[in-house]
């Protein structure tokens, strides 16, 4: 593989007006499709062979009038202290508001609150539903402008009003002040990686790029695929973050072996051949585990897995044939200023910039540090590592919806006077299907089930039955006396579903519990099951890939526990936040609760692919070096020496760019920033930086032992570039320092 990418690193560079044209041509076609491409459209979330998915598709065949029923929107009213709804000058404000949204274009139909019923005991407190002839994303700015100016209206009169459902949604949109913060850290870090302001661009640029081009996708395919704007922010998250740090590996290498005295073109090659395997390794781990959410079952998963595979398999192309190119296009410029000063200009052979003499590096003297204790560091991490997992233990999963929004959006707003006037499970009630198709009366059976429900403890009331045109299937509506996403409440499901399994052996009638609430208790519980089972198979492939990369047995089990440490203080601190609320307030998280039940599984696909990253690039100059000689504790320094300041400026990059995504309002996307944030920083800092070592060097020489049965059956992949020494001519200087002989048994 080396020797393939040296060859795709050298054609890049020779022929980089043609690769910058097709990059740039692709760039413009994605900005082009997105720009005519549809809005998209937000989606329920969903989970086939759930109960809850299976009343749904039961409810699309017997009431397919339902179907075509688009947004739907809620104007609240209270009233003033000490006076009601009811009272004539407030009523008269009611009817007066709901009376201007009555010759909308868009406006299916209007609930009046005081036919239906939709006041509150107390009289304080009245809604209204408003239901639209479009889905949210095709409703006019009018229709939108006339429900805001409904609500304006009634305000005028003193009432408080406030509106709820979907027709205010709009997608979240990227660009906030944080992300741009993150960017601009990054921007920092990589100047004072790389000690050049060019290579720094070069790196930034390059992964705008591909995430330009990721994101321009997305869009155009939103309509078509279903994909939402999740999708769209996880394909800009990744592919930022991953685009820079593969930049910068490529770039460091780059600069290294212009260094030690190779031709542009020749250190252009070496770089990919190199640096590059390493980037193709890490890239097809993240995709492998990012597709393989799709085994879970939920399609928003899957797509949200694809998007973001999509995202990194661009950045992994871009750094190995737009990062070379513009090598060529920015020539010394890319190189420090201590490099440029002990070369010559103008196309000339480049002296070898000789090893500065003076003191050792960070990375060296933590790495002699690591290995004069290395029992001390690796309790102090580990139990570090687990006294931060210890809240994951308490982990709840849950799926937020208009509770879990700031206090300054109408939709919370609205959601709060409809808990205080009707009780806190009027937002999320359950529908109770009844398919009747093989029961010999309909009504009776019916009616049966509304008595039990009736009868479950918690149920605050049962609605009124609703039958279909064939009146072989009944639908009711049953509010909980708890919250949506209570504790509670999930019970009462349960509850509610064990009690009514009598009434289907009795009648012979299939009844099914339904409803957002019940599907996202049913979502939770999937993603609870699967979380185990997929952790098994992304830590299995771990340790198969890096078995077949460094040919060990013991570092890929080493590196498999790493990431279990990481991800375990990962899930802690996102139960400390999101469920116990520490530091939400900082952060600007306003509503604490379950953990968002896609999270975990989402976290541990990226954070796997994430953390093979740091463990190849890392341990890759380690293994070269023992290879070629050197003792175990000589292979630590070395790699430390060469790949540590790169990988801390990495691993701050991604913390930075996932971190700038805790300020936007999406608890999906605030939970995945700040879960991502701190996996990267515990596994590139704590796991990578000190476990690592302490362990290696603990291991000593057993670290790289291998069975000869494996060693013959595993492939060579060549992550190191061994195949270049042998396949590729080496410059002078390189022969001048060429490394000694390969010892028996190290191969």
């Amino acid at each position: 593989m080396a020797t393939f990418l040296y060859r795709i690193g050298r054609w890049s560079f020779r022929r980089r007006r043609l690769v910058l044209r097709l990059w740039l041509g692709g760039l413009l076609l994605a900005i082009v499709a997105a720009a005519v491409a549809p809005a998209g459209e937000e989606e329920d979330l969903s989970m086939p062979g759930t109960e809850s998915q299976q009343a749904f598709d039961l409810l699309d065949q017997r009431f397919p009038e339902s179907n075509s029923q688009g947004a739907e929107a809620r104007l609240v009213f209270q009233a003033p202290d000490g006076q009601q709804v009811t009272a004539g000058e407030n009523r008269a404000a009611v009817e007066d508001a709901l009376g201007s949204l009555g010759g909308g274009d868009q406006v299916a139909s209007t609930t009046d609150p005081y036919e239906t019923g939709a006041v509150s005991e107390d009289g304080t407190i009245a809604y209204s539903t408003i239901t639209y002839t479009a889905d949210t994303v095709d409703l006019t700015e009018s229709t939108k402008s006339a429900l805001e100016d409904a609500a304006g209206q009634a305000r005028d009169t003193g009432l408080t009003v406030e509106i709820g459902g979907s027709a205010l949604d709009a997608e979240e949109e990227p660009g906030g002040t944080t992300e741009i913060i993150g960017v601009a850290v990054a921007a920092v870090v990589l100047v004072v990686a790389l000690g050049s302001l060019v290579a720094a661009g070069l790196s930034l640029l390059t992964a705008f790029v591909g995430v330009a081009i990721a994101f321009g996708l997305v869009s155009a395919l939103a309509v078509p695929l279903g994909l939402t704007s999740t999708v769209a922010i996880l394909a800009l998250m990744l592919g930022l973050a991953v685009g820079i740090d593969y930049a910068l590996f490529i770039t460091s290498r780059f600069r290294d072996e212009r260094a030690r005295g190779s031709e542009p073109e020749e250190a252009a090659g070496r770089a990919v051949g190199t640096a590059g395997s390493a980037v193709v390794f890490a890239g097809a781990t993240v995709f492998i585990a990012l597709v393989g959410l799709g085994v879970v079952g939920i399609p928003e998963l899957t797509k949200i897995g694809m998007g973001g595979a999509g995202a990194v398999a661009l950045a992994v192309l871009v750094a190995l044939t737009l990062v070379p190119a513009l090598f060529g296009y920015f020539g010394r410029r890319v190189l420090s200023r201590r490099v440029r000063k002990a070369t010559r200009p103008g196309g000339e052979r480049p002296h070898a910039v000789p090893t500065a003499a003076g003191r050792p590096g960070l990375g060296t003297r933590w790495a002699r540090f690591v290995l004069r204790r290395p029992v001390a560091v690796l309790l102090v991490a580990g139990l570090g590592l687990g006294a931060v997992a210890l809240p994951a233990l308490s982990l709840e999963l849950g799926l937020p919806g208009d509770e879990a929004k700031s206090v300054e959006t109408t939709q919370r707003r609205a959601y709060d006077l409809l808990s205080e006037g009707f009780g806190p499970g009027f937002n999320g009630p359950l529908t109770v299907v009844v398919d009747t198709s093989e029961s010999a009366d309909t009504r009776a059976t019916t009616d049966l089930v509304i008595e039990t429900v009736r009868g479950v403890d918690g149920v605050a009331s049962v609605g009124d039955p609703v039958l279909s045109q064939a009146e072989d299937t009944a639908v009711l509506t049953a509010v909980p006396q708890t919250a949506p996403n209570s504790a509670e409440t999930k019970d009462l499901v349960h509850a509610i579903r064990d009690a009514v399994s009598g009434v289907e052996t009795g009648t012979g009638a299939d009844v099914l519990v339904t409803g957002t609430t019940a599907m996202n208790i049913d979502i939770s519980e999937a993603m609870s099951d699967a979380l185990i089972p997929y952790l098994t198979v992304v830590i299995g492939l771990a340790v198969l890939l890096l078995t077949v990369v460094f040919r060990s047995v013991l570092v890929p089990v080493k590196a498999a526990l790493g990431f279990l440490l990481s991800v375990g203080a990962a899930f802690g601190v996102l139960v400390a936040v999101f469920q116990w609320g520490w530091a939400a307030d900082l952060l600007g998280i306003e509503q604490t609760g379950p953990v968002m039940s896609l999270m975990p599984i989402l976290i541990i696909g990226i954070v796997f692919g994430l953390a093979m990253d740091y463990e190849v690039f890392l341990l890759t100059r380690m293994r070269e070096t023992y290879v070629h000689g050197a003792s175990p504790g000589e292979a630590i320094v070395n790699g430390f020496r060469h790949s540590g300041r790169v990988v801390a400026a990495a691993a701050i990059i991604m913390v930075s760019v996932f971190a700038g995504f805790i300020g936007m309002s999406s608890p999906t996307i605030q939970t995945m920033g700040v879960g991502l944030a701190a996996a990267v920083a515990f596994d590139a800092f704590v796991v990578r930086m000190a476990v690592v070592p302490a362990v290696l060097a603990l291991l000593g020489d057993r670290a790289w032992w291998l069975p000869r049965i494996l060693n013959r059956v595993l492939p060579n992949v060549d992550i190191e570039g061994a195949d270049l020494s042998r396949h590729v001519p080496a410059s002078a200087a390189e022969q001048d320092t060429a490394p000694p002989q390969l010892p028996a048994g190290r191969h």
